[in-house]
């Protein structure tokens, strides 16, 4: 089978939040199409090919199907637009003519209600006013039902208010339409404020480069630039691309892409990313990433793309909708029937009314637009503080987390490394073995190795290390001049059948062994420094719910235990290959209690196995690493263990607000429905139901991204 392939498609002009669950339906039905999703806070469609030869036929089809569920869509293929449009602003929903038509009905309506006319004339007047607020709202009840769509909310509104004119209560016909007109231009202002805050948060795409070309400098889009070109950064601009400094000094502001407020230094030779402010010096940045594949484009189209991954409620709520509305229509015209039939002296058109309240409470809007925009901007809002989670699924799971396995260096440690001690064998000086030692480590970027080579200080000619492998969870074998040279842990001695016939002193650091031409040659002491918020995010999480805490490390048991217990870990497996972290994580998956979720935080780079492993992998300080952003499920975008904790704290307030709007819009309905049945609530309680408990709901969940 060909290799899924993804396709994306901007819905401009979906407003329409049950028909954005019908066109969603209808594209995964297509013939070709593994898997769909269309998230209605941002109007995206996401579709997973199975072919991509397939990809013109599909994206036709499912243009054709959204257009016929919702009329004035405009279908934007994604996949064809350049970079710089992908992040266009979001139309307005209120245009002129549509609050003329407001005021203009509800004008007709005042004059019918006060200017004391005959029955004649205010039936006028009030038909009047009805077609001008209802007239679409008919005429797409229409469209719909001869496309067999029946149940949505223009049939439901449209029934309720015409079956108000039949039993002569025409003003409530009206007023219902009117204030269900307002209701929806305000639940569509406070949607599209929120779209915009959303977008706003997600707003770090460079609008333009400053493309150095000799002594010409003219200013592109930074999509044109090439790597190994140069760009000019002048204060106050945004940085259009990775890459690095080689002419200036500034500070940057990396808010933006990592939460951090404090500015970074930077100088020749630092690396910068698209999306950093220069806020003072000038800056000649030299290209070393394409657009679309620097950081700050991947990050957006993560995020943008996370609601195709949704969490259970979401999909609940999308199962929940295809069948109560049909459920509450029928219970609607059985009120209006049977009680009538069944019951000496009950008048139809009573009953008919409260069952036209039915219908007007029924559409399911408050749910269906404020659960995905409360995830979403659970999404927005933890980006905006240097966490990038990939789908809602993932941040509801930060909810149930059982276990929390770290990795040592870079996760809980600084993996800033320093030469503690040097330990030559009886006959080699210290500068002899560090200078050894800094050859067999001079094509490596490890920070063990880059320690070490700093230590040295030296440098070596380009031939005079001529041969050089990295040996995976052991170490590295490489020939200097003449000499064949070993550098590793315990296990690469082992390997090689070295003796190693001195017992290093170790306090708790990790072991560089040296070997020449076979010979053990002594070691070199390094040591790590456990970051400053390590051990508050490992208490934080023990007061949160989390049952226990693990360390897995390829370091030697001594350096492992020290920062274990400096942490505050419960557990640590110390000397570890990729494979067997992974047997240790399965271990604990068995272990774990319930419907509890396994965590694993690593660096991203060296434990990919262990991240996909995982029921939620965590890349630590990931920013601009490629294997971070594709193998985890989260990325803390700076080097602090407690932006775990904040994300924990965003998807907890974020399961909070889908559950009181859950509680609430549902709570509303029933209650109102239970008073409409026995006859004490009218329609002005049944418009708040529908269409004030959808606006309240959708200004709770706009909460989340505060």
């Amino acid at each position: 089978m060909s290799q899924a392939v993804k396709r994306e498609l901007l819905l401009e002009g979906l407003n329409c939040s049950s028909c954005s669950l019908k066109i969603e339906e209808k594209v995964r039905k297509i013939e070709g199409v593994r898997s769909a999703s269309l998230d209605f806070v941002s109007k995206k469609m996401s579709i997973e090919l199975l072919k991509k030869e397939d990809g013109s036929r599909i994206v036709e089809e499912a243009s054709r199907i959204a257009k016929s569920v919702e009329s004035g869509i405009k279908v934007v293929d994604s996949n064809g637009m350049a970079g710089e449009n992908k992040n266009q602003e979001m139309q307005a929903f209120i245009s002129k003519s549509d609050i003329v038509r407001l005021f203009s009905g509800a004008f007709l309506l005042a004059a019918a209600l006060l200017a004391g006319l005959n029955s004649t004339v205010q039936l006028v007047l009030y038909a009047s006013a009805y077609v001008i607020l209802g007239g679409e709202v008919l005429l797409s009840a229409l469209r719909n039902i001869a496309k067999g769509r029946v149940f949505d909310e223009n049939f439901l509104m449209s029934i309720a208010t015409i079956g108000a004119f039949v039993i002569g209560e025409y003003p409530e016909g009206v007023s219902v339409m009117l204030f269900y007109q307002i209701g929806e231009m305000f639940q569509d202002m406070a949607v599209n404020r929120s779209r915009k805050s959303i977008k706003s948060l997600l707003d770090i795409r460079p609008d333009y480069a400053n493309l150095k070309a000799g002594e010409e400098i003219r200013r592109v889009m930074p999509y044109e630039v090439k790597v190994g070109e140069r760009v000019v950064v002048k204060p106050g601009e945004r940085i259009p691309l990775d890459g690095r400094i080689v002419e200036g000094k500034s500070m940057v502001d990396t808010s933006a892409l990592t939460g951090e407020s404090l500015p970074r230094e930077v100088e020749p030779g630092s690396e910068v990313l698209a999306g950093f402010i220069n806020s003072n010096g000038l800056l000649v940045v030299e290209v070393e990433k394409n657009f679309s594949e620097s950081t700050v484009s991947r990050i957006l189209e993560l995020v943008q793309n996370a609601a195709g991954r949704k969490a259970p409620a979401e999909n609940f709520i999308t199962r929940f909708a295809r069948y109560y509305t049909p459920a509450v229509v029928a219970a609607a015209a059985l009120t209006a029937i049977l009680p009538p039939l069944l019951v000496q002296g009950q008048l139809f058109s009573e009953w008919l009314y409260r069952a036209l309240i039915f219908l007007v409470i029924s559409c399911p809007c408050a749910l269906v637009v404020s659960i995905p925009l409360s995830f979403f901007g659970g999404i927005g809002g933890a980006s905006r503080k240097g966490i990038l989670i990939k789908g809602s699924n993932y941040l509801d799971a930060l909810n149930n987390i059982d276990t929390v396995v770290f990795d040592k260096t870079g996760t809980l440690t600084k993996g800033v490394f320093s030469v503690a001690a040097v330990k030559p064998k009886e006959g080699m000086s210290k500068q002899e073995l560090l200078e050894f030692a800094a050859a067999a480590e001079s094509y490596s970027n490890h920070p063990v190795a880059v320690s070490i080579l700093k230590a040295y200080g030296g440098k070596f000619e380009s031939n005079s290390v001529r041969y050089y492998n990295e040996i995976i969870g052991h170490g590295v074998a490489a020939k200097y001049g003449a000499r064949e040279i070993l550098a590793g842990n315990k296990k690469l001695m082992e390997k090689e059948n070295i003796v190693i016939d001195e017992s290093p002193q170790d306090s708790g650091g990790s072991v560089v062994h040296i070997a020449v031409d076979k010979q053990y040659a002594g070691y070199i002491l390094i040591s790590d420094e456990l970051k400053e918020d390590s051990r508050k995010t490992v208490q934080v999480l023990k007061s949160v719910g989390v049952r226990k805490t693990v360390m897995l490390t390829g370091d030697g048991r001594p350096s492992a235990e020290k920062a274990a217990a400096e942490a505050g870990v419960d557990e640590v497996y110390a000397g570890l290959l990729p494979h067997e972290k992974v047997d240790k994580l399965e271990m604990f998956e068995k272990e774990k209690k319930g419907n509890g979720k396994l965590v694993f935080v690593g660096d991203g780079i060296n434990d990919a196995p262990v991240l996909a492993r995982a029921d939620i992998g965590i890349a630590m300080g990931g920013l601009g690493s490629d294997a971070a952003i594709e193998t985890a499920d989260i990325v803390l975008m700076t080097d602090e263990p407690s932006k775990l904790v904040e994300a924990i704290r965003i998807a907890r307030k974020t399961r909070n607000i889908v559950w009181q709007n859950i509680l609430f819009a549902l709570g509303v309905k029933v209650i109102v429905l239970a008073l409409g049945a026995g006859g004490i609530a009218t329609m002005w309680e049944a418009v708040f139901a529908d269409v004030g408990v959808a606006l309240l709901a959708v200004l709770n969940a706009m909460r989340v991204m505060k």
